[in-house]
């Protein structure tokens, strides 16, 4: 396809959201519509530039598609510092509430901005590129459908452009997750689709026979999210011009649906989806097989049954049925064990190559990030005991919880997976600087433990304050009080957050230089090159 077919669609899209400004029922759909509109314009002019209306040659059909996962890489770095910058001014404005600017960057708009850009912008794309990197190298074949794998790319940016501009105008669906609105997930869904075929058409495509098991674990994360997505967005608009429409739920099974949502999109876009990350990218820095592969097969089917069960364990002391709470928290604790065997796994892979941890900096956060998936995989269960979430629940204890997790083990195995590929895919001998990595470690690590360790405290001494009683059963503090507790603990957090971005800045800059072919001299990291290790024989 040439570059004269993508004009020629975008001029289309252009079109359409014009007429959407124009006959729009409500002003804040116009304003969106006119933010589709430039940012089509915009790309529609930089493809003029470099149209090309003779035919191109055909690829190689031997040879990987690598330029939508070179795209992908960039847009990972670009958002995660992005996203990871709002995080750091929304813990601010926690603080200080004067940086609560109105309308459009006040705290109830920064914070779904923050968590859709870390977790859809950045981890999402981390996820589209590094599957794509994946299913190529271990199907050993070409990625199916042509320029589909670069719709897919630039579909899901104009879906996260989207998605982020609506949350500063206000237009949302306005419940737990503040999902965008019907226009924006329909557009998701088409661009989610086109995903699924160029990942699956890649397998059937495949010339090795046995699909590997990272494959299983990103196929899991694609059709499953898929599926969330569509139940949990089911809404009629009430204008087809309009940013309004009426979820199909109401109620309680509404909160049932957005968490059976919200919950296994942490199981299945946070989790299977990274694991699938791990599973490679592991073994092959470590220069080791996967320690057991039964174990990760075991792993892979007890995770993809038990996590579908958890989400009734954010609704205990909530209308829901108490069997449904029950249920949710039966599974959750169940969900320990093929969680540990994932962690377990991952890291038995480095036996007899532990020594790499002193001398390889990727290793070293591969290894991090492994053990904060079994800390926050333990730490999740147990929140889910009733007794437990009667103190934890609605407190900074949920927070501490999830940015262990998030940052912990999402942020670091997608940094060591970009510390992996970037050099690979343009062909660079090394990266810039190992010891920038060093860098950008100490400062990821030394951020969560601040982050993660104030938000345990500050969250039970919420709960605690909130159900301290006097003699006369009277509530001891007022809420307002409780909140002025917090303050030092969120000057805290905030300062966790700066460390982490700030090692998030240093990675950017790093490959950034390897992108541009740049190389630094350097003492080899531990005094010296780790040695030569035998081969390596599987568990089995």
């Amino acid at each position: 396809m040439t570059n004269g077919s993508y004009i020629v669609g975008l001029g289309l899209f252009a079109f359409v959201a014009l007429m959407g400004a124009g006959f729009a029922a409500d002003q804040l759909f116009a304003q969106h519509m006119w933010v589709l509109f430039f940012v089509l314009v915009g790309a529609t002019f930089v493809l003029i530039r470099r149209a090309q209306f003779a035919p191109v040659q055909a690829p190689d059909p031997d040879a990987y598609m690598d330029g939508p996962i070179r795209y992908g890489a960039i847009a990972t770095i670009f958002w995660g510092v992005i996203g990871l910058t709002v995080g750091v001014v929304a813990a601010l404005q926690l603080a200080f509430p004067d940086l609560n600017i109105e309308p459009w960057f006040n705290f109830g708009r920064m914070r779904p901005l923050h968590t859709s850009a870390v977790i859809f912008a950045f981890g999402g794309n981390a996820l589209i590129a590094t599957s794509f990197y994946v299913v190529q190298r271990t199907s050993r074949a070409r990625m199916f459908g042509g320029d589909l794998a670069w719709f897919v790319f630039w579909g899901y940016q104009l879906f996260i452009v989207m998605a982020a501009t609506g949350y500063l105008l206000g237009i949302t669906q306005s419940r737990e997750y503040a999902e965008p609105e019907w226009y924006v997930d329909i557009w998701l869904t088409i661009v989610w689709v086109a995903y699924l075929l160029v990942f699956l058409g890649t397998i059937l495509k495949r010339k090795e026979p046995h699909i590997y098991v990272a494959n299983w674990f990103y196929l899991a994360f694609i059709v499953t999210i898929a599926m969330l997505h569509i139940v949990n967005n089911l809404a009629v608009p009430a204008s087809f011009v309009g940013s309004r429409s009426y979820s199909l739920f109401a109620g309680v099974q509404d909160a049932l649906t957005q968490w059976w949502y919200g919950h296994n999109a942490v199981g299945f876009f946070l989790t299977a989806g990274f694991l699938g990350m791990m599973y490679y990218f592991v073994p092959k820095q470590a220069g080791r097989p996967v320690y057991s592969y039964r174990l990760s097969i075991i792993h892979f089917w007890a995770l993809i049954f038990l996590y579908i069960w958890a989400g009734p364990h954010h609704l205990h002391y909530t209308a829901l049925p108490d069997w449904a709470q029950t249920l949710g928290m039966v599974f959750s604790i169940m969900l320990w064990m093929p969680s540990w065997g994932g962690m377990i796994n991952g890291l038995m892979t480095l036996s007899g190559a532990w020594d790499k941890i002193r001398t390889d900096p990727v290793i070293r956060m591969m290894v991090a990030a492994i053990a904060f998936y079994g800390m926050a995989t333990f730490e999740g269960p147990m929140m889910s005991i009733k007794a437990v979430n009667s103190l934890s629940h609605y407190t900074d204890w949920t927070i501490g919880h999830v940015h262990s997790g998030a940052l912990g083990w999402n942020g670091l195995i997608t940094f060591a997976a970009l510390y992996f590929m970037v050099p690979r895919l343009w062909g660079r001998a090394r990266l810039y600087s190992e010891r920038l990595v060093v860098w950008h470690f100490w400062l990821a690590m030394i951020g969560i433990v601040v982050y993660a360790a104030v938000m345990w405290v500050s969250g039970i001494m919420q709960g605690l304050m909130w159900r301290e009683y006097d003699e006369q059963g009277f509530l001891v503090y007022s809420f307002a009080e409780t909140v002025q507790a917090m303050f030092p603990y969120y000057l805290m957090r905030a300062l966790g957050g700066a460390l982490y971005l700030a090692g998030a800045i240093i990675m950017a800059y790093n490959l950034t230089m390897t992108i541009l072919g740049h190389e630094r001299e350097e003492e080899p990291i531990g005094g010296k090159s780790a040695a030569p290790r035998p081969a390596a024989v599987p568990a089995e």
